[in-house]
């Protein structure tokens, strides 16, 4: 086990600002359209594209991500990259506390919440739990604490993942809500420059296929967040979460279904993406 104490506590902040621009490429993102008058809020989810890392592309690393800063006042713990070179965005917690409007100042105080290494299937495993507060204008919009894992290099000859799809077909009988979407090239790109993201496995398939052994392009985790969250919007109506949690169980796979599901009110609501034949992508949970 290696010691991280030194890294707990650690704060970095960023700025940026949502400007009306960013604001409508969103929405044409994700094929949304609301009246962007001044001080009108945006949809749930909006900080996601707010306050990214913004590394020159000459400090980027071989999967796209920015090279890790191994120094001792880096902000993220120096995992090897050598051992454990790969690196995704594994669940969040949001708490969301006040809308957020296109032109608002934003701000993100990041802080380490905590890092652990475990053993499991797939060989050793590091996480950092990394805690957001998301401020716009002043006013504390969204808490979120952020799951990230480090983990081995896929060895050469691993199967890809997920499987190819079975016989089998997704059942949304035992939902009350029920979408599908096929999320495409084109959605993967246009998230990935909404959030400055360049991990590869969203944009280059043969490094997808090649390197980290994934069947074909992958979905970001946040864009089937973003879509799980307009899916309760379009039930519950705009703003109306109080709490979002979502972990991926699986990847999702561009150009093929992607079944989105939600069932329950108050307290208790519950939300997944599921692959045509029924594989679980997202677990995902709420309230209001």
């Amino acid at each position: 086990m290696a010691d991280w104490d030194a890294w707990l506590g650690r704060e970095e902040r960023r700025k940026d600002v949502l400007s009306h621009a960013r604001a409508d490429r969103w929405l044409a993102t994700f094929d949304r359209a609301l009246d962007l008058a001044p001080k009108t809020p945006l949809p749930q989810g909006i900080h996601l594209c707010l306050c990214n890392p913004d590394a020159p592309s000459s400090a980027l690393g071989p999967d796209g991500h920015p090279s890790r800063d191994m120094s001792a006042d880096s902000f993220l713990p120096p995992v090897p990259e050598k051992i454990m070179p790969r690196r995704m965005w594994a669940s969040s917690k949001m708490q969301f506390h006040a809308p957020i409007a296109a032109g608002a100042d934003f701000e993100r105080i990041s802080r380490i919440a905590s890092i652990s290494e475990k053993s499991g299937g797939s060989g050793n495993l590091v996480f950092v739990n990394i805690a957001h507060e998301n401020r716009a204008n002043g006013v504390l919009a969204v808490e979120e604490t952020q799951t990230l894992v480090y983990r081995a290099a896929a060895p050469v000859d691993a199967p890809l993942s997920p499987p190819e799809l079975g016989s089998e077909r997704f059942d949304p009988s035992e939902w009350d809500t029920h979408r599908v979407i096929t999320p495409d090239t084109r959605l993967l790109f246009r998230f990935s420059a909404l959030s400055f993201n360049t991990h590869r496995i969203h944009y280059d398939a043969p490094y997808a296929r090649d390197v980290e052994r994934y069947r074909g392009l992958v979905v970001h985790g946040p864009v089937t967040a973003t879509l799980l969250l307009e899916l309760a919007a379009s039930r519950l109506g705009e703003n109306a979460l109080k709490s979002f949690n979502f972990r991926g169980v699986s990847p999702a796979i561009a150009n093929e279904p992607l079944h989105l599901v939600m069932r329950g009110s108050g307290a208790d609501i519950e939300l997944g993406a599921f692959a045509d034949d029924g594989r679980q992508v997202t677990a995902a949970s709420a309230t209001t």
